[in-house]
């Protein structure tokens, strides 16, 4: 839950996170992302005018409404001591599918100060092709998590998990390399052609089998 939203370059954000307690994590066969269904997204604005917001969403819709009809981007506009200690404004969209895959991508403006200014219709079109790039790109997590998807396939139990990913990125490969060297765990990569997968960028189906991590702690009485 988001209880402020922070801008660079002070920041001044606060969000609330809770996560359930697992002992164990289970493998995942996540092979299917399934075909687009809805876009959902929301653009935020703090200590800037509110129409910030409701101009970067005309802008995306404009791109993504020749796509797909159920696209529904909520404004976010934070006053007062909920609005951090900078201006700014920014994005963000998600893409589901028929089989529970969310696709995202996220912009904001340039820090006060800090390189040229975007216009929120820019920074909104700018967002729209991202998540537009996620799409084709394919696989059932996007570029940004993949790591986090690998490492949890990692810290699995001792069996066998598969995933399906677009193109790796750079910050990914990296990643393999530390997953190689703190577990010693390596990763089986397939490559699926366009053909083969009849549609978007090349994929790559990930598998590999966990280390069988098991959560020892204990709550404290």
């Amino acid at each position: 839950m988001i209880n402020r939203r922070g801008m660079p370059p002070k920041g001044g954000g606060e969000i609330l996170f809770a996560c359930p307690v697992r002992k164990v994590l289970q493998p995942v066969q996540f092979t299917d992302p399934g075909k687009i269904k809805r876009i959902r997204g929301t653009a935020y604005s703090v200590r800037v005018s509110p129409q910030m917001a409701n101009r970067m969403v005309e802008s995306a819709r404009g791109i993504l409404n020749k796509f797909l009809p159920d696209i529904y981007i909520y404004t976010d506009h934070m006053k007062g001591v909920s609005s951090g200690k900078s201006p700014g404004f920014g994005m963000c969209l998600t893409a589901e599918t028929i089989n529970g895959t969310i696709l995202s991508a996220e912009l904001a403006s340039n820090p006060q100060g800090q390189g040229a200014a975007v216009l929120p219709e820019e920074l909104g079109q700018n967002c729209a092709k991202l998540l537009l790039e996620e799409v084709y790109r394919g696989g059932c997590v996007d570029s940004t998590n993949q790591s986090l998807a690998l490492l949890l396939m990692t810290l699995g139990q001792r069996d066998v998990s598969k995933v399906l990913l677009g193109p790796l990125s750079p910050y990914t490969i990296e990643f393999l390399r530390h997953l190689r060297s703190f577990f010693q765990i390596m990763f089986k990569i397939e490559t699926k052609t366009p053909e083969e997968e009849h549609m978007g960028g090349e994929k790559v189906l990930m598998t590999c089998v966990g280390i069988g991590f098991c959560n020892l702690s204990k709550t404290i009485r």
